[in-house]
């Protein structure tokens, strides 16, 4: 090992839960099998000790490790222009939908319109997989708002990666928009220019859900398209 805290994260594996979470995680054999409550439990000891001393010293190599310095990022109170140009040198370090959703879950940001500005050049102008669903998730998340909801149609328009985690973040978007805001999604719905993929697997995700009646999941499932 070349690190104490390293040397931690391997203390705190469970080989079960390795087994587990690499099923749910393809192309990524870099974990060492931490559950994440221990891990963020740990990431809020390293907090304590140094935030900056401490996340300087984590190594990139583990998924754990890329994870643990994502919860750092979220947990420790700072300015918000700091704590953006921290999330800024995080996201290239991004390479699976599970580091990507804890770390945009944890980050707590209350200052919406400076991250909401933030996350733009993530859905305009990235190339990348992970950069994309970073900015997707961190509208479902945060902006699921009637002051933004239109603005989350026009940018879903936009997008036309068709990397899977895209376009299952870009759907799982769509059907929160639905449940908070159900008549101007449907209208979105009913007049847009998403791929059959994204708009299939948004009914679905929307019917799927327990807070639509059958009624309502009936209709939905006329629109689907062939």
């Amino acid at each position: 090992m070349k690190n104490k805290i390293r040397e931690k994260i391997f203390s705190l594996a469970d080989e079960k839960y390795k087994e587990f979470h690499t099923s749910l995680c393809p192309n990524t054999d870099n974990i060492i099998g931490v559950r994440v409550p221990i891990l963020r439990k740990y990431a809020k000891e390293l907090i304590k000790e140094g935030f900056e001393e401490n996340f300087l010293k984590i190594e990139n190599q583990y998924y754990e490790e890329i994870m643990l310095k994502g919860m750092m990022i979220g947990l420790k109170k700072m300015e918000i222009t700091t704590k953006l140009n921290y999330i800024e040198n995080f996201i290239p370090l991004i390479d699976n939908w599970a580091i990507c959703d804890t770390f945009v879950a944890g980050l707590k940001i209350k200052e919406k319109e400076e991250f909401y500005n933030f996350i733009q050049k993530y859905l305009d102008n990235s190339k990348s997989e992970f950069e994309i669903r970073f900015g997707l998730v961190s509208l479902l998340d945060y902006f699921i708002e009637k002051e933004y909801i239109i603005k989350i149609f026009q940018i879903t328009e936009k997008i036309k990666k068709e990397e899977y985690y895209v376009e299952m973040a870009m759907a799982w978007l769509i059907s929160i928009c639905y449940i908070k805001f159900p008549k101007e999604t449907l209208k979105y719905l009913k007049s847009n220019i998403l791929s059959n993929f994204v708009y299939n697997k948004s009914i679905q995700k929307i019917i799927e859900s327990t807070r639509i009646d059958n009624k309502e999941k009936e209709k939905l499932r006329k629109m689907k398209r062939k």
